[in-house]
């Protein structure tokens, strides 16, 4: 299955302020789970980061990127403190902070 980049970065605008996403529940909305590297990829070219906020991306343990476009994970922890999300050894509490898609999403 071909990543459809519109769709993705889109579902980014559907995170409520104040949580958080997983790769994995991205790629689960795609309809595929076995995507999670390749959409991982695709944030890493976003160019918007506040019209799309790739930095709302975590691993499904709560990690937060390495690799993050702008500026690693100090930039990805102060804009998710910015939203009240909070983080503690690099990692968010995904039982708290934690969005789900809804179907119709």
């Amino acid at each position: 299955m071909k990543l459809n980049k519109e769709y993705i970065f889109n579902l980014l605008t559907l995170i409520p302020k104040g949580k958080v996403v997983t790769y994995k529940e991205l790629a689960i909305k795609c309809g595929n789970k076995g995507l999670v590297r390749a959409i991982g990829n695709l944030l890493h070219t976003n160019v918007e980061k506040f019209k799309y906020p790739c930095y709302k991306v975590v691993s499904s343990k709560g990690k937060l990127s390495s690799n993050y476009k702008f500026g690693g994970i100090t930039e990805q922890e102060r804009l998710l403190r910015l939203e009240g999300i909070e983080v503690i050894n690099n990692k968010v509490d995904l039982k708290k902070y934690l969005f789900r898609f809804n179907k119709e999403d």
